[in-house]
């Protein structure tokens, strides 16, 4: 008898890689869920196994899982949307007898918020200096320019260069702005997996050659301990198990430190994948109850990404309420 595990978020480059690794077991049934019909990856995966969710933040989104849990009897639950596994971790236990693939709901919390995370991190020494925007902010002596961003929210999405002193005061102090010293150099993701004692298994670095709406789509692992090590530092000090994503950045002295830390699958995990760390499968296991290797090796590889379609019959098109193509239909 196969394990069987529901994988949502299907519609994005991180649910189809996972979908993807999981596919290849024997021993894994995988059903494929998101809130939009049109989502790719829903359609890697037999019809009787796909399946319609309500949007992470939508009332109904657990109990949701926790029906398809009953009627799919579904062993594990991963999720690969920030907003749903935040749902999902605060309310496992309505999962059962199904167990989620993620982190608990301080480290979520903690990863999610930047200046929570900056403070937890702090003392590591790998973090640049970070405070809230207005009267904290106004009484660093910075050296400008600066960065200031959404304490919450992914990606490069609302961050601005600060020049100097008067644009520091002139920043909103209700929006929820940290401002953090300036990164000039290069940025880099690191895969992290991490065991059940939070010991860490692997840490795959990779470069950012080419980026389109904040996933990677070019690339190349690298073997550096330097980076290895300061991303095993933050897992280690968020308390990390499973999967995250630690993004670095080097400093003006070229050290690597801390950007921000993704608590979830990366879109560009095939490369991690193709190096020799099938998150996907590690992190299955993980929350399985089965033990992981002391540690997994990485080789050096590159990756582009092009565009590939999924060819379905037209009757096959989940309609679902939300997305764009029931006029279409």
């Amino acid at each position: 008898m196969t394990t069987r595990v529901l994988v949502t978020g299907a519609g994005g480059p991180a649910g189809v890689a996972v979908i993807r690794s999981l596919l290849r077991r024997s021993d894994l049934t995988v059903f494929a869920a998101d809130m939009d019909g049109w989502a790719s990856g829903i359609y890697l995966v037999p019809p009787a196994q796909r399946r319609l969710v309500p949007p992470g933040r939508d009332d109904d989104f657990v109990p949701a899982i926790a029906r398809m849990v009953a009627e799919d009897d579904l062993d594990l639950v991963i999720s690969t949307v920030d907003v749903e596994l935040i749902a999902l971790a605060g309310r496992r236990d309505e999962l059962a007898p199904a167990v989620l693939a993620a982190p608990s709901a301080e480290t979520l919390h903690t990863a999610l918020d930047k200046l929570a995370l900056a403070e937890r991190c702090a003392p590591t020494g790998l973090t640049p200096r970070t405070v809230l925007a207005g009267p904290d902010a106004e009484a660093v002596d910075w050296e400008f320019p600066v960065f200031a961003k959404p304490r919450q929210g992914a990606g490069s999405r609302g961050v601005r260069l600060v020049p100097d002193r008067a644009a520091l005061e002139a920043l909103p102090g209700d929006e929820g702005l940290i401002v953090q010293d300036f990164l000039p150099g290069e940025e880099y993701s690191v895969d992290v997996i991490a065991d059940a004692a939070g010991a860490i298994v692997a840490a795959v670095p990779r470069t950012r050659a080419r980026v389109d709406s904040g996933v990677a789509i070019a690339g190349r692992t690298v073997r550096d301990p330097e980076l290895e090590e300061t991303a095993a530092s933050i897992a280690r000090a968020i308390g990390l198990v499973g999967v995250a994503n630690v993004q670095l950045r080097r400093d003006r002295t070229g050290r690597a430190v801390l950007l921000e830390v993704n608590p979830r699958f990366p879109g560009a995990l095939p490369l991690t994948i193709a190096a020799g760390v099938d998150i996907p499968s590690l992190v299955a296991d993980l929350f399985l109850g089965r033990e992981l290797p002391v540690r997994i090796p990485f080789r050096e590889i590159a990756s582009v990404r092009f565009l590939e379609d999924v060819i379905v019959e037209i009757d096959d098109v989940l309609v679902s309420d939300h997305a764009g193509h029931q006029e279409e239909l």
